[in-house]
This record gives structure tokens, sequence and C-alpha cells, in this order.
């Protein structure tokens, strides 16, 4: 097992698979929310320096691992976006009568 694997948190993996095996839509009020969340300028400003130290080859063991957090909830926020948009476009649209 090489030291990378070693530092893998699961947490992710089995969030997104909680998600995945939901059969309901997610509620229109929390889908907007989850679409709300978003990344601050500070995280996007330390994912792109981990980015390029990354193909840089400059990684320390710590740092590798923040990147690889930081991937893994990038992923996750993904897939619940992902789940959002879905449910969102299911909303029947009401029609007014006249």
């Amino acid at each position: 097992m090489d030291l990378n694997s070693a530092n893998v948190s699961f947490e992710p993996v089995i969030w997104a698979r909680l998600l995945e095996g939901r059969k309901d839509d997610i509620p229109p009020d929390a889908a907007k929310y989850l679409l709300s969340i978003e990344f601050g300028e500070s995280d996007r400003v330390r994912m792109q320096e981990l980015a390029d130290r990354s193909e840089a080859g400059l990684l320390t063991e710590q740092e590798q691992a923040e990147f690889d957090s930081y991937l893994h909830i990038g992923n996750l926020l993904a897939v619940m976006q992902s789940k959002a948009r879905i449910a969102l476009r299911r909303i029947p649209v009401e029609v007014p009568r006249s």
C-alpha cells in the first residue's frame, strides 16, 4: 500500500452512496440551498496553489492530503448539486387557470 492510499478519506464516498441510493427527489428548498453552496475565495486560491504545486510535483504529504480533501469534497458537492438540479427540473410547472 502506498502512502497516498493510507490517507484516503472514505467519508465523501460514503456520503455520495447515501445520496445516490435515495429514491425520492430533494425538496425544492433544499435543492436551492445545495445549489447556493460554493467554495469561498480563499479556498479557491488555496486549491489553485495546491493544484499548481501538484502539477510541479512539489506537494508535501500534508499538502497532498489537503488537496485530496478538497477534491473529495468538491466531487461530493458536485454530486449533491447535480441531484438538486435534477430535482428542480422535475417540479411540475403550474399553469394558471383563467
